[in-house]
């Protein structure tokens, strides 16, 4: 009976065994999890990183201080004359970041195709990290009348910031599913606008305290600026340690994009290769429209980024602790913006988050222009109302972008993007120094952006996304 019984009941008892198949299975998803999880964590830690430049360097202290420098080698007409061209001082800072940028189109475009030719993207973003942190370390010897000399690093460091930061967006298609991009992308800015913040409160905590530390403002301001490249320096070994050499989603079989470079030919092999890929570009008339709208856009906020201390200075009469201050809450209020413009685009879709903070853009702009001068706490406003579009609608352009690449082309094609991205926009600091240079008026200078965030919302609404990331090959997310 026992005997019985016990048969019985044998199917309904639990297996004395686990399925090993099923438990290899799990342990293998787990394992695959927590190293995806390690590589955005290297990825968020990059942006981390590299914030510090474009928020204490380029947002900050450098715009204000290298045009004072210039203005103290300046003629009696208020001019210098960097290699013999003759242009007012307070032009000579967006000029040099537009020149900067030209140059730095040629070396990223080049440098993106030797990465997805060799398959070396980590290693030569944390290069380029490490050369752009070095230059920015030496701007603490510019002091006097070295406004050359603080043009010069200026350019080296935005050229090395503008190669790497292009190559590190080339990891995003491989860290994060489809319909999980923008959440990653969001995160990662909302990272780097709390790293590029924290160092913020402690130059601001310098620069307010300088005569307690023994320290003359611009001596302050020249340390601050070694800081950032510093801090760069050091928080780059995390995405070293942790990025695998290879970024994207690279083809499985050895392509003309993974082969390895024959000895001796690289720069002219890639130089072929990035011929190839500018004329396989035109197959793909849907993502340059999409990049032509981010170009007009984005040039209009990295413009209104990076000059903005100039034109709280010079204009508005803002004090350095109020510009370090307001430029503080924009790094504050830019971690909450990222994460919620990233929610709103999850339920909405990404297209359509960007279009409504352009439109949030031409009102802050507005604002921007007939902002009372004198008056900080109208310039905080300000501040906050920047930082609320400023991280989500750079962090949803990433991603959306990121749908429309040709897997396994992602460092060449980001570095098309990288043109006009955080820090290396040229169009329109050429367009603010020109207006000054005509009217000798900021507030003319400011306005004169709104073009640019028009074309953009209009060239935007133009593109079909779904049929673009279709026409690349790509699974197309569930909301766009």
């Amino acid at each position: 009976m026992s005997t019985t019984n016990s048969a019985k009941h044998l199917p309904d008892d639990p297996p004395n065994d686990p399925d090993p198949a099923a438990a290899t299975a799990a342990a293998a998803a787990d394992a695959d999890g927590r190293a995806l999880r390690r590589m955005q964590f290297g990825w968020y830690i990059n942006d981390w990183a590299n914030a510090a430049f474009s928020a204490t360097v380029l947002t900050v202290f450098l715009g204000p201080y290298l045009t004072t420098v210039a203005k103290d080698a300046a003629d009696a007409a208020g001019n210098v004359h960097p290699l013999g061209l003759t242009i007012r001082a307070g032009s000579f800072f967006p000029y040099t970041v537009s020149f900067s940028v030209l140059l730095s189109v040629a070396v990223m475009l080049l440098t993106g195709t030797v990465a997805d030719r060799t398959g070396r993207h980590k290693e030569l973003m944390c290069g380029f990290a490490y050369v752009g942190s070095l230059a920015t370390m030496g701007m603490f010897f510019l002091g006097g009348d070295r406004y050359l000399l603080g043009g010069a690093l200026l350019v080296v460091a935005n050229i090395a910031y503008a190669v790497s930061v292009a190559l590190s967006y080339a990891y995003l298609p491989g860290l994060a599913s489809p319909d999980e991009r923008d959440k990653v992308s969001s995160k990662g800015w909302a990272y780097g606008y709390a790293g590029g913040g924290l160092l913020l409160i402690a130059n601001l905590a310098l620069f307010q305290g300088h005569d307690a530390f023994g320290l003359d403002s611009g001596t302050a301001v020249r340390i601050c600026l070694a800081s950032a490249g510093l801090w760069w320096a050091l928080f780059t070994v995390v995405p070293m340690l942790r990025l695998p050499s290879r970024a994207g989603v690279a083809p499985a079989a050895p392509t003309a994009t993974t082969a390895t470079t024959a000895p001796g030919e690289p720069a002219a092999g890639s130089l072929r290769e990035l011929g190839r890929t500018l004329r396989r570009m035109r197959e793909h008339p849907l993502t340059l429209l999409y990049l032509a709208a981010f170009l007009c856009y984005n040039d209009g906020i990295q413009t209104v980024v990076s000059q903005a201390s100039l034109y709280g200075s010079e204009e508005l009469g803002m004090e350095q602790t109020s510009l370090v201050t307001a430029v503080l809450l924009v790094q504050v209020v830019a971690i909450g913006g990222a994460l919620l413009l990233g929610r709103i685009a999850h339920r909405y879709g990404a297209k359509r988050t960007i279009l409504g903070s352009l439109v949030g853009w031409v009102v802050t702009l507005a604002l921007g222009y007939f902002m009372p001068a004198h008056q900080p706490a109208w310039f905080y406003a300000l501040a906050c109302m920047i930082g609320l579009v400023l991280g989500g609608s750079q962090a949803l352009s990433r991603s959306l972008f990121s749908h429309l690449i040709p897997p396994g082309r992602e460092a060449e094609y980001f570095s098309f993007y990288k043109v006009s991205d955080r820090g290396t926009s040229w169009m329109g600091p050429l367009v603010f120094g020109l207006a000054y240079q005509l009217t000798g008026s900021y507030r003319s200078a400011i306005i004169s952006l709104l073009v640019f965030f028009v074309i953009g919302f209009v060239v935007l609404l133009k593109v079909p996304v779904r049929r673009a990331i279709e026409a690349v090959g790509n699974p197309v997310p569930e909301r766009l």
